[in-house]
């Protein structure tokens, strides 16, 4: 078996990706691009390929499989950069990773305190020596209501995380557990945007799950309501956002990841006219954080993210059981 990793970064995953592969005596190639019709010659003769996020068009799948690819998988928890109806058409196998979700929930806690604690205008009046404290007051996490839509493994984490800081805790999920009710309180979607001072998505981006945050809900919360978003950019409607954060309804905003952010992050757009007004739009606002989708980015989610891409293609190539399997 012959495996080709697109997009392997030199200053982090080539390092696993080819000891790994070594230690198991798998043949592999790489390269540092990502895939395209130009360079989908690169995967002659491979079985599978991984990939980070970066669109699969059907154009760009039927390349593959006519070179012999018969199974990709993507570094990332998230495959809706994948075209899967296409993928089942032509019989693609298509995995996908998991990876220790502590540090996407830690950061979505840090994103808190940074929204509680106005950091960042504190920082940038700082770095022009304006040392006052009009308008820096800040709040204690311990005294609001935090909602947690979304309780799998991160969103768990989370509130277990979150426990210890003293504040109340509601949750939202289709399927609850007993680790997350064990802190916070199960309860519908309409208490969380009544009740909380905080909401944090922690949800797929299903196409179900598109602009679940939007006009209308926005509407419901609290005024000055903080939004935490390290999960997808499709989950929030950006121009409701925006709407919602000039009127004041929305105290802060603090993503990780933004509507139509492919082409944008993980690349060097220094000195580029990006084609993303919202994300321009949102920049500009006192009371937003944009990080550019590194909550998950940590030593130990790297190695697993690269170790599980390349299990779930070895699965599917022997036959395996495949936890990694999109079905």
């Amino acid at each position: 078996m012959k495996i080709f990793g697109y997009a392997i970064r030199e200053y982090d995953e080539q390092g696993y990706f080819e000891s790994i592969c070594k230690e198991k005596g798998y043949d592999y190639a790489f390269t540092r691009d990502y895939p395209s019709m130009e360079n989908a010659e690169l995967a002659r003769g491979c079985d599978c390929i991984s990939i980070i996020t970066n669109p699969m068009t059907p154009q760009l799948l039927d390349r593959f499989y006519e070179l012999g690819v018969r199974y990709i998988s993507t570094r990332s928890i998230g495959y809706d950069h994948i075209d899967m109806e296409h993928a089942r058409k032509i019989g693609m196998g298509i995995a996908h990773v998991t990876y220790n979700p502590e540090g996407v929930a830690d950061y979505s806690i840090m994103m808190m305190l940074m929204a509680l604690r106005k950091m960042m205008p504190i920082m940038k009046q700082a770095e022009l020596q304006n040392y006052s404290l009009r308008g820096k007051l800040g709040r204690q996490i311990s005294s609001c209501t935090v909602g947690v839509i979304g309780t799998g493994k991160i969103g768990t984490t989370l509130i277990e995380h979150l426990s210890g800081f003293g504040c109340k805790m509601l949750a939202y999920d289709l399927y609850q557990n007993d680790r997350a009710a064990k802190f916070a309180t199960y309860t519908d979607l309409e208490t969380i945007y009544r009740e909380s001072d905080i909401i944090t998505l922690h949800v797929p981006g299903l196409p179900e799950n598109t602009h679940m945050i939007n006009s209308d809900t926005f509407a419901k919360m609290k005024d000055g309501v903080i939004i935490i978003n390290a999960a997808r950019g499709l989950l929030i409607d950006s121009d409701a956002l925006i709407d919602a954060l000039e009127s004041g309804k929305v105290g802060y905003a603090a993503l990780d990841t933004v509507e139509n952010e492919a082409g944008l992050y993980y690349l060097n757009r220094s000195g580029d006219c990006l084609a993303n007004r919202q994300r321009a739009i949102l920049a500009s606002f006192p009371n937003v954080l944009l990080s550019p989708h590194t909550a998950f980015y940590t030593d130990v989610a790297v190695r697993e993210m690269v170790e599980n891409s390349i299990q779930g293609l070895v699965n599917y190539a022997t036959g395996a059981e495949n936890p990694f399997a999109v079905k």
